[in-house]
């Protein structure tokens, strides 16, 4: 039995010597290719994913079951939270914004854009090491599945030497995350477009996937105050919401394998150290006064939270020998959400925000 490091299409983000950085980058193939490999096999539909593989890479082998299963559980959960999250700023009667940090070769934005749901985003920020930005506005620019998504292609615009691109609601942008955000994030969200891309006044939804555990605590602490305090700001009732995904508790035996092959390429998890077990995960956003933080692993999501139809109809995908090892894998992952309102001014909110979380099949009757 071997733990597979990074198994879900997990994008990382490290605190590493900067000469290991290149193998935290390749990450992003790893995350492209095992979405692609999901897709290949009808867990679920990408129409772009394809867009943003590295040369060759459509003709790789596909992913072994057990990360192709784990890749679905992962991205439908997810995909259901941003959703309600959309459906929820409706109700609220505003647009919203999302920020997709160490987003990679993430196609979200796509896939919102390409439904009615595209309407409800005011903003849609991603940002990431600015050899991985660079790739992507490449591949959009030469795309037009990617490109026509953005708008007119006189409001379509590179910035920073090809590393930077901004579109009316769809902005890419260059930056190591490690760095203090105080002075880095603020820059980066205010310089290429002339105003701030972020209005403090409406409904933002953070999402974080495999990056923090790659980062220092204390620099993942200050990424997400930096928010908490910029949304602080704003003169209206705000809601800012955050997604984390990632693995956790891995000071067991099965974890202490994942961390050996990881640190086999070269890759270390010093944020995994603060979050040894599932109760732990709440704390993340406690800690920064949110007033609701959430939880499940992806092996509670798989066995309540997916419906029995769909768990059929992806068991005839493909024949699953390894779910021992499926579900050690499953229980060492975890989505973790929160959600922090600003209210002022005597103003309520309209929508039910502290609702916001995975819904059973039951209850989506």
């Amino acid at each position: 039995m071997h733990a597979k490091p990074a198994p879900f299409g997990g994008r990382l983000q490290s605190s590493i010597q900067p000469d290991g950085d290149a193998a935290i980058r390749q990450t992003d193939s790893d995350a492209a290719l095992a979405r692609f490999s999901a897709v290949q096999k009808q867990y679920f539909t990408d129409p772009f994913i394809k867009h943003l593989l590295g040369r060759g890479s459509q003709f790789q082998p596909p992913r072994p079951p057990l990360i192709n299963v784990g890749t679905y559980v992962r991205s439908e959960a997810i995909d259901a939270l941003v959703d309600q999250w959309l459906d929820l700023s409706h109700a609220e009667g505003k647009k919203c914004q999302i920020v997709s940090l160490g987003a990679g070769s993430d196609t979200r934005f796509w896939r919102i854009a390409n439904t009615p749901r595209k309407d409800l985003l005011a903003s849609y920020v991603e940002i990431d090491f600015p050899e991985i930005t660079t790739k992507k506005a490449m591949s959009i620019r030469k795309n037009k599945d990617l490109s026509l998504l953005l708008g007119r292609p006189e409001d379509v615009k590179l910035a920073h030497g090809g590393t930077a691109l901004h579109a009316p609601a769809y902005h890419l942008i260059p930056l190591d995350l490690r760095l203090p955000p105080g002075q880095a994030l603020g820059n980066a969200l205010n310089s290429d477009a002339g105003a701030g891309l972020l209005s403090p006044n409406l409904p933002t939804l953070l999402l974080f996937e495999c990056v923090l555990v790659y980062m220092r605590p204390a620099e993942s602490e200050a990424l997400i105050q930096w928010f908490v305090d910029y949304f602080s700001a704003g003169d209206d009732g705000a809601v800012l919401g955050a997604i984390v995904y990632e693995m956790f508790g891995l000071n067991d035996p099965f974890g202490k394998v994942m961390l050996n092959n990881l640190r086999a390429r070269n890759v270390d998890l010093p944020g995994a150290e603060s979050y040894p077990t599932f109760d732990s995960l709440l704390q993340r956003f406690l800690r920064h006064g949110f007033d609701a933080s959430h939880a499940l692993t992806l092996r509670e999501i798989r066995r309540t939270y997916i419906s029995h139809q769909e768990l059929e109809r992806i068991s005839q995908l493909e024949m699953l020998d390894e779910i021992e090892e499926l579900e050690l894998v499953l229980q060492h992952y975890a989505i973790t959400w929160g959600v922090k309102l600003y209210e002022r001014n005597g103003q309520s909110l309209k929508a039910n925000w502290k609702g916001w979380a995975l819904r059973a099949p039951e209850d989506q009757q």
